[in-house]
């Protein structure tokens, strides 16, 4: 008989044991726990709109962030992929099947196309051959777009991380949770405005609670932002790179 009891018992020991293993390694719920929230950082117990406030503080507050994917603007969608920081910004964007890298260093902004992008935008206004001859001498180079431009104005919101975080990373009407979920392998508390019509984010239940997907409300796009904190290379083209055309771009 004490030799069954000890068997139980060491069988016992070591499933205690197995189960601590899984939810140190993984952050995954103990062996025989209902608690979804067990081995998370505990934003999913919280109210809606205390974990839209930690969140947008944690955004807020982090270095850099990669965000990907769809923002439709003034009726145009826009294709994103760029990695943020606080003085500057790169990737690349596309709109209208016209694809092209965004690069600001400070208040620098450099656009970079091949040459069928500027022949393709000279093609709205009426293209001549002097048109041409600007597109092929831009096509593949830096190009640094004037401030008093108006594609300046429209296209450096993508690269600032404040400003674009700000305008994105609201829901619209009455906060409610909407269950736990995962993305991309991350566990995460869903928030909502208006019951998903307002746009819904989730938030990371690992670690900092990063905003780590954005529906926004209205059909205006899907986005997802990873690499929280991660530090990128951010530094202006060589001069061979770049070319200044003066005061406007061509078809602006």
């Amino acid at each position: 008989m004490t030799a069954i009891l000890q068997g139980r018992t060491r069988r016992a020991a070591l499933v205690g044991a197995m189960c601590a293993l899984v939810v140190t390694g993984t952050g995954l719920t103990g062996c025989g726990s209902d608690d979804p929230d067990a081995g998370t950082n505990g934003v999913g117990k919280l109210s809606a709109s205390a974990i839209q406030t930690k969140s947008h503080a944690a955004a807020t507050s982090a270095e850099t962030v990669r965000l990907a994917g769809t923002v439709v603007s003034n009726g145009r969608t826009y294709k994103l992929d760029m990695r943020l920081k606080a003085d500057g910004g790169t990737g690349s964007v596309t709109s209208q099947g016209a694809s092209f890298k965004l690069l600001r260093v400070g208040e620098h902004l450099f656009l970079k196309a091949g040459a069928e992008f500027w022949s393709h935008q000279d093609d709205k206004s009426g293209s001549t051959s002097a048109d041409t001859a600007a597109a092929d001498k831009l096509g593949g180079k830096y190009v640094k777009v004037p401030a008093g431009d108006p594609a300046y104005k429209r296209f450096i919101s993508f690269t600032d991380k404040d400003v674009l975080l700000e305008g994105l990373l609201t829901l619209h009407g009455t906060l409610a949770t909407d269950g736990h979920h995962e993305q991309s392998g991350v566990r995460t508390i869903r928030i909502t405005g208006d019951k998903g019509a307002g746009g819904t984010l989730d938030v990371s239940l690992k670690g900092t609670p990063y905003p780590v997907l954005l529906v926004r409300a209205g059909g205006a796009g899907t986005l997802r932002l990873t690499d929280w904190g991660q530090d990128f290379a951010l530094a202006e083209p060589a001069r061979g790179e770049t070319v200044d055309y003066g005061r406007q771009l061509p078809a602006s």
